[in-house]
């Protein structure tokens, strides 16, 4: 079994299609629905979901990238620097018309490969992918220094200005002196309208605080490759979603009404946590959204003996990116928590938030999470294979449903 806390339970829920409506004209919409939970007799787990407004490939803007790569030496591990170049040339086949793509490297030192290039000159940046090798020490702050020093001499206020760090993680990133420099670089040139997203690559000793925290601060996406079918859903499927950002400082806050709700917990986002009094607070760093993305918060409450009606109210604020026309504006939209919208029964809520609850408690016996410590594996098994027949034709279900029956074997063993 994995480490216990290596488990985010946040990024288990956010892995899978929430069935959340797709929209392209608000920024956001929020979805509210919940059922009995399966953790505590007389518990419901409320299902909190923003679906972010959909923008089509050939809408999207056209974007500066510069890519950061680390050629450490432990990036010649599980062919780690291998899947960093196949990963770029998936991406490459999605690129358009007035993209374009600089390359910096980093080990014992950084240097530039490749200077800004148009996508219409492919052969130039395939050539500068191909000649990717490992070598050396990780000197992350040197790379990122450099990184932002390209991003800004070609900067385009039109355009989507964006670094994409690829590393494993791992070896010396400079300390945690310069780390927190590295972090505060990142949040002066997402100021500056210059995002950052990160991706990690490998196993084994993969580590990836730093490039979760980077890529927080940098008002863009992280995501996590080990493979190379993993590669296409994040570079291909989800290439919009990962340059375009449609909102950043996104916080949301749930108020529930004391008189209807006893008791309540969050499960995950321990990492993402912000002060309730800070939600109004545009001074806090908050998340980012891409567009066509949705986030999912499982909560479980405790109603009442009289509950009725309403229950609570879900707030959104978030601000307008450095490249929409409205940069800087700052908007909230609210909604109202109803008990009408809990399922009397698990079984009778929709297939996707059964889903998205089944794979929580996965994620919360695989953590020892003290709310799940009369959790069995073996019994999710039963409720995943039911989700393989409702949700026929979708392949993560299926893996789902095959690492909870593996995992449970390891647990019944030990």
């Amino acid at each position: 079994l994995p480490p216990q806390d290596a488990i985010r339970v946040e990024e288990f829920v956010n892995f899978f299609d929430a069935g959340y409506k797709q929209q392209s004209k608000e920024t956001f919409t929020i979805n509210l629905d919940g059922a009995p939970s399966r953790f505590g007799s007389g518990y419901q787990m409320l299902r909190v979901g923003l679906q972010g407004k959909t923008i089509s490939a050939e809408n999207r803007k056209a974007a500066n990238l510069v890519f950061l790569i680390d050629i450490s030496g432990s990036m010649d591990r599980e062919n780690r620097l291998g899947l960093v170049k196949s990963s770029l040339r998936i991406m490459l086949d999605e690129l358009g018309e007035g993209d374009r793509v600089g390359l910096v490297v980093y080990g014992s030192q950084a240097e530039v490969r490749l200077q800004p290039t148009d996508i219409s000159h492919r052969e130039v940046i395939l050539g500068a992918i191909d000649g990717l090798r490992t070598n050396g020490a990780t000197n992350a702050y040197d790379g990122l220094q450099m990184a932002y020093k390209m991003a800004r001499e070609k900067y385009e206020s039109h355009k989507l200005n964006r670094l994409i760090l690829c590393s494993d993680g791992v070896a010396n990133m400079g300390g945690s002196t310069k780390a927190q420099e590295m972090l505060d670089q990142v949040r002066k040139a997402s100021d500056e309208g210059i995002t950052l997203s990160a991706i990690g690559f490998g196993m084994g000793n993969y580590n990836d605080i730093l490039l979760e925290q980077l890529a927080d601060g940098g008002d863009g996406n992280y995501y996590y490759v080990d493979q190379k079918n993993e590669a296409e859903r994040v570079l291909r499927e989800n290439l919009t979603g990962l340059l375009q950002t449609i909102a950043r400082q996104v916080k949301v806050q749930v108020e529930f009404d004391e008189s209807q709700v006893k008791r309540w917990r969050l499960l995950g986002y321990e990492n993402r946590d912000v002060a309730d009094r800070d939600f109004r607070n545009d001074d806090v760093d908050a998340g980012e959204v891409g567009a066509g993305h949705q986030v999912t918060a499982l909560y479980e409450i405790k109603l009442t003996d009289d509950a009725e009606g309403k229950l609570g109210t879900v707030h959104l604020r978030y601000e307008m990116p450095a490249h929409s026309e409205d940069a800087g504006q700052v908007h909230e939209i609210s909604k109202e928590l109803k008990l009408e919208q809990l399922s009397s029964k698990f079984s009778k809520a929709p297939p996707r938030y059964r889903l998205q609850v089944v794979v929580t408690e996965f994620a919360e016996i695989l953590r020892g999470s003290f709310w799940a410590k009369e959790s069995r594996l073996k019994d999710l098994i039963p409720l995943a294979d039911g989700l393989v027949e409702d949700l026929a034709g979708d392949p993560r279900v299926e893996e789902l449903a095959g690492l909870i029956r593996k995992a449970a074997d390891i647990q019944e063993k030990q």
